[in-house]
């Protein structure tokens, strides 16, 4: 085995965390947790991913409150689910695997049938199209004092997290979510001291990192997530993401995930592959919401070819950039992939529909020098995240029975 890949199967520490390798799984939202609820199809298949060798695994989408879930069927972290939680993390830290949690807020980005809000609170008045068929579209601008108080929110939900037994928190900044939405110069247009310079837009991500650390404590692992540009005219470009990885590291994450694209604008771009709009359109139930599906195709579902290691130049950036450790994501299949990323000096490689079509991937790489995964990057599986039972590879679907 090269020295590279030695390296990738090798113990790698986050802020005291030990894990046996440096694959992670990457925080893919799996639509099994049905009314919110942590379910037996969402405990099985992180177990089989842990079975099959991953360093760590991460739950996608905890939700800081319930107002800042997509819709319904997501988690988020209060003592109701404390029971499921604890026996999710404590089965799939028996297959040897670390066990993380996304913390995120959709912030305007809704169609929460449970909304308890007169509207979605985002940085600025707008539409959220995503919302148009629930009662949910208009977007009100946040107050300073709701700010604040959404601040609070997440930091109660991570220290929620840390005692109920994650491993670590991986922090959602990027993607068009609620932390994201400040970020972004197209999405935020506040005229106070939250918004116009990149030092102001990314005072709210700041102020989220530095209340999650006080509430879980300096040596807990922090992950942080970011989109190294939204793919989109007038948004976050990647030389913005080089100066938000550095506020990042300065305000103490541990490790900063190099992602891109938003769910809301732009998500081919970290997709890549085929196009998920008809699998979009045969999945949703809405009439009208299909109807806006094809419309918007053509300017939010851009053709993106699939290309192995696809974010590499403008993560090394980053990587470059930072001393804190640099988590890769983004087309890597093979071998020849990890040793790439390895080789330009990232601590650790995140893998989504990767391992979906191979859960035993770890093993798999690590006992054949040429592996090579196989998956054909369809982006079915994508599509189906509120479908019946959530994900699966439509091309294996035997993988998590």
């Amino acid at each position: 085995m090269a020295d590279s890949l030695d390296r990738c199967f090798s113990e790698a520490t986050i802020n005291g965390l030990t894990l046996r390798n440096r694959l992670i799984k990457a925080a893919t939202f799996e639509g099994k947790s049905p009314g919110g609820v942590p379910s037996e199809g969402l405990l099985s298949f992180h177990e089989r991913i842990g079975e099959g060798g991953i360093g760590m695994t991460t739950l996608a989408y905890c939700a800081a409150e319930s107002d800042g879930r997509i819709h319904e069927d997501m988690m988020y972290m209060h003592e109701g689910i404390r029971p499921e939680l604890q026996r999710f993390i404590r089965t799939v830290q028996a297959t040897g695997a670390k066990v993380s949690g996304q913390l995120g807020h959709c912030g305007a980005f809704t169609k929460n049938e449970e909304f308890s809000g007169a509207r979605p609170l985002g940085p600025s008045k707008g539409l959220n199209a995503l919302g148009v068929t629930h009662g949910l579209s208009r977007i009100a601008e946040m107050t300073k004092a709701q700010i604040r108080e959404r601040t609070q929110v997440i930091g109660r939900a991570a220290a929620f997290m840390k005692s109920v037994g994650f491993d670590a928190i991986e922090i959602h900044f990027g993607h068009g979510y609620g932390i994201s939405q400040f970020i972004s110069p197209k999405t935020n247009k506040r005229k106070d001291e939250y918004a116009g310079s990149l030092e102001n837009r990314m005072r709210f991500a700041l102020e989220v990192l530095s209340e999650v650390r006080s509430q879980v404590g300096d040596d807990y692992p922090l992950l942080g997530k970011i989109s190294m540009t939204d793919g989109v005219p007038g948004g976050v470009s990647y030389d913005d993401s080089v100066e938000i990885a550095a506020m990042l590291e300065e305000g103490g994450v541990d490790v900063i995930i190099c992602s891109g694209g938003t769910s809301s604008m732009n998500p081919m771009l970290l997709f890549r592959g085929d196009s998920m709009v008809p699998g979009l359109i045969k999945h949703e139930k809405s009439r009208l919401m299909k109807i806006g599906i094809r419309l918007a195709a053509p300017f939010m579902f851009k053709d993106y070819p699939y290309e192995e290691i696809y974010f590499l130049e403008q993560a090394r950036r980053i990587r470059d950039r930072v001393q804190c450790g640099v988590c890769y994501i983004g087309g890597v299949c093979t071998n020849d992939s990890i040793r790439t990323v390895m080789d330009a000096g990232f601590e650790f490689i995140q893998l989504g529909r990767a391992l979906i079509f191979d859960p035993d991937f770890p093993k798999h790489a690590r006992g054949r020098s040429n592996y090579k995964n196989g998956c054909s990057h369809c982006n079915q599986c994508a599509t189906l995240i509120e479908a019946p039972g959530g994900i699966y590879c439509v091309e294996r679907p035997a993988n998590f029975s």
